[in-house]
């Protein structure tokens, strides 16, 4: 039974952790003044080496470019079981994958 359990967290782990990621390179328009960071899509300024999170994204600055994943699946990409559905928790940037007919349950894929 204890094995079980094991299979079903990993399982849920595998499922969760299924995220997009998107990478843009440092664009050099001029030499003569080179990036001191990246800009991001909504044209704010980072500095090289600089971490953060926004909206569910995790985001990083580096001399090669700007790199973000999120932190949350996309329901088209996780194999979900009919019976179950994909919950997503924008505020606490978690999903989990319950019962339709019963959101508090989480599925058992067996």
């Amino acid at each position: 039974m204890a094995s079980l359990r094991v299979f079903v967290y990993l399982l849920g782990v595998v499922v969760l952790c299924d995220s997009s990621c998107f990478f843009e390179q440092l664009e050099i328009k001029d030499l003569n003044n080179p990036p001191k960071g990246c800009t991001d899509r909504d044209g704010k300024q980072h500095d090289f080496g600089s971490e953060w999170t926004r909206d569910c994204v995790e985001c990083s600055c580096t001399k090669d470019g700007l790199s973000c994943c999120t932190m949350l699946p996309d329901a088209d990409t996780v194999d979900i079981p009919e019976e179950c559905e994909l919950v997503v928790n924008k505020e606490a940037c978690s999903a989990k994958v319950v019962q339709k007919s019963d959101n508090t349950k989480e599925c058992n894929p067996l």
